[in-house]
């Protein structure tokens, strides 16, 4: 799988393919649905298949000092669309030049100048060019004039109690709220953030329970707390995941101000520093709080993994995610 930006030419292998176009953050199940279709007209012509996305986010450019809780930070969105089949990934750069585009000169530049498109899919709410003037029905027109089918996927919803849409919105207001078995839900898989290790203040490992840090792009939101987590290495395809407590938060007991994911790891003692972990939130175990010692914070700590390591047990014994596929890669690690 290629990860393409703006400005480099697309490769001879990729021109006269299908593509699915839209933010997709989160990648969940609604998502997920659009992009078989993708893979089943890309099958049906014989052609690759991929994505177009945008980079920032159009929300960031708009209001950047509003920052948007991204669900699937760029490099995650890549490697989960890789495992649902994609060839490539072409990440297109919402600047102000961008924005101005009129939707004709968008599909004239980019889907027709640059990658000679065979075919698209998209949402039933996708809105592009200046003044989100583009829409399905545009694309359709002009999709006709100038040689590609458009297929259009109407809103996808929970075939469950709730028939609710599948909605990036909805999964950031669940975690949030820490319901992450609802997020999860929505998701197919359990929400996973990608960071690299960086060198904490050792408190830590100070009190017994060392830990891997990591610093979360600017906006991300979930409940602050503590959480069962598995936990992969970044590089290694197909390792049997690592099971830990993780803590989100900025340390109240400590009084610090920066916001950390802390992650302690049960049975392992590795150098992790500067290792790119893949962080899965299984679930919550108890919201933020302050504790008035170091003593009273080691004893909630003892509790907490307790809780952790038998929220992990159980799903070893019945992971929900597992009945789609990338919960179930997810539980191979291979993603």
């Amino acid at each position: 799988m290629r990860l393409l930006g703006a400005h480099e030419p697309i490769p001879q292998e990729f021109l006269h393919a299908v593509v699915a176009i839209g933010n997709f953050d989160g990648l969940h199940r609604g998502h997920q649905e659009l992009l078989g279709i993708a893979r089943e007209q890309a099958g049906r012509l014989g052609k690759p298949w991929g994505i177009v996305t945008f980079e920032p986010h159009p929300r960031s450019f708009f209001k950047p000092d509003e920052p948007v809780f991204r669900l699937t930070p760029l490099p995650l969105k890549a490697r989960l669309v890789a495992v649902l089949g994609a060839s490539f990934v072409l990440s297109l750069t919402f600047d102000k030049a961008f924005s101005v585009l009129e939707p004709q000169e968008f599909i004239q530049h980019y889907l027709i100048g640059q990658m000679k498109v065979a075919h698209v899919v998209t949402g039933y709410d996708f809105h592009f060019g200046r003044g989100r003037k583009g829409n399905p029905t545009i694309l359709k027109e002009l999709g006709q004039h100038l040689g590609f089918d458009v297929s259009v996927v109407d809103q996808v919803a929970d075939e469950g109690d709730s028939h609710s849409p599948f909605s990036s919105s909805s999964i950031r207001s669940a975690l949030r709220r820490g319901h992450m078995t609802a997020a999860a839900r929505e998701l197919g898989y359990y929400w996973t953030v990608m960071g690299e290790v960086v060198r904490g203040d050792q408190r830590g490992r100070a009190i017994g329970f060392p830990t891997a840090n990591i610093i979360l792009e600017e906006g991300a939101e979930p409940i602050r707390g503590i959480f069962a987590v598995r936990v992969h290495d970044g590089k290694v395809k197909n390792s049997k995941p690592w099971s830990g407590a993780g803590y989100f938060g900025d340390r109240p007991t400590f009084e610090t101000t920066q916001t950390f994911l802390e992650v302690h790891l049960f049975d392992m003692n590795e150098d992790l520093y500067g290792r790119i972990l893949m962080v899965e939130f299984i679930d919550l175990i108890r919201p933020d709080q302050k504790f008035n010692s170091i003593e009273e914070l080691v004893h909630q700590m003892n509790l907490d993994c307790v809780r952790a390591k038998a929220c992990l047990q159980s799903l070893s014994l019945d992971n929900p995610c597992a009945a789609y596929p990338l919960g179930r890669a997810q539980q191979d690690g291979a993603i």
